[in-house]
């Protein structure tokens, strides 16, 4: 294993110590001669086996850090991997805005034209500015929903990347209508008469990942979460710090195993060993796999039938049974 050229969580520094110490032995082996393959194998093998230990077993608060990690794949890297000859990106809301958190266009899939809708974070201080840290505002999501109505005319599939901390929470936002914008989105894109796949590829936090959401089938990235308030804000709503987080993490139930477990996912995604940021290129080929499977199925459904399929999904959701309790007498 090579060290990262990003610097690693805090709970990874142990299996780079190992690593580190891996290092060494090599190095003193080259400028001695001294045989130390036996030592050498020992550790690498300590070392596979904490690796594996290690990602099998991340607590949701280390989830989320590598859902957060700037090098995860994002939006326009996925689609540059997925369709490196095709992209005609498609801008503006047709009210006089293009909100830049939210990317959106055509690409060929399965050599047939899919449309596809994602939020977009930066990698760097200036990138994030621009892309508003992918925090869409009502433009963008008037954006989608124009490109919704789109595809639905021209019977195109519709795939969506869902990476976003939530909608923009500013005032500009409320003064625009982010409420009733998302809303509209969620009432058009149950009805959409095409088959509708998102993928969650990091975060997926409150209505701003539900406003490009309601999909006949939802993927989750291995290590992504998706979270109606992201660990912060629900830890300063219920315990006024926002330093809970972790144990707000733990309680939401946010990641792509949990969510598998509870029905609301069809499937999980799985990332290189470590996380999506280590190896981008494998990540992206494992979305191309699941939603190459994922087109192929819905594609065989009739428009009607993919309305219903779509609607009954989110009718399960939160299904729940009542005990008939019977009080015994004294």
């Amino acid at each position: 294993m090579m060290q990262p050229n990003f610097e690693p969580f805090e709970f990874e520094k142990p299996l780079y110590t190992i690593q580190e110490k891996i290092e060494d032995l090599m190095r003193v082996s080259q400028e001695t001669g001294i045989d130390l393959e036996a030592e050498i194998a020992s550790l690498t093998a300590q070392a596979g086996t904490y690796r594996e230990h290690l990602y099998k077993n991340l607590h949701p608060k280390e989830k989320i850090q590598i859902a957060r990690h700037a090098q995860r794949p994002n939006t326009l890297q996925i689609i540059q991997q997925l369709s490196p000859n095709t992209w005609y990106e498609l801008h503006g809301d047709r009210a006089g805005e293009d909100d830049q958190a939210i990317v959106a266009g055509i690409m060929e899939f399965m050599d047939r034209p899919v449309m596809v809708i994602g939020t977009q974070k930066g990698r760097t201080m200036k990138e994030n500015l621009s892309r508003n840290f992918g925090m869409p505002n009502p433009e963008g999501y008037r954006k989608a929903l124009r490109l919704f109505a789109h595809a639905n005319k021209f019977g195109m599939p519709v795939v969506t990347l869902i990476d976003t901390p939530g909608a923009y929470p500013g005032i500009a936002g409320e003064q625009h209508g982010i409420g009733i914008a998302i809303a509209q989105n969620i009432r058009e894109m149950a009805r959409l008469r095409v088959p509708v796949v998102s993928i969650v590829t990091g975060e997926g936090c409150s209505g701003g990942a539900l406003g490009i959401g309601v999909s006949n089938e939802i993927y989750m990235l291995e290590h992504a979460v998706y979270t109606v308030i992201s660990p912060e804000g629900c830890a300063s709503i219920l315990w006024r710090n926002a330093e809970q987080a972790s144990q707000a993490a733990e309680s939401l139930k946010i990641t792509a195993q949990d969510l598998l477990t509870f029905g609301m996912i069809e499937g999980i995604i799985p990332e290189p060993i470590g996380g999506a940021h280590y190896d981008p290129e494998a990540a992206i080929e494992s979305i191309r796999t699941t939603l190459t499977a994922s087109l192929t199925n819905l594609t065989q459904l009739s428009p009607v039938e993919l309305v219903e399929q779509r609607y009954q999904k989110f009718r399960k959701i939160g299904a729940f049974e009542e005990a008939q309790l019977t009080k015994g007498r004294a």
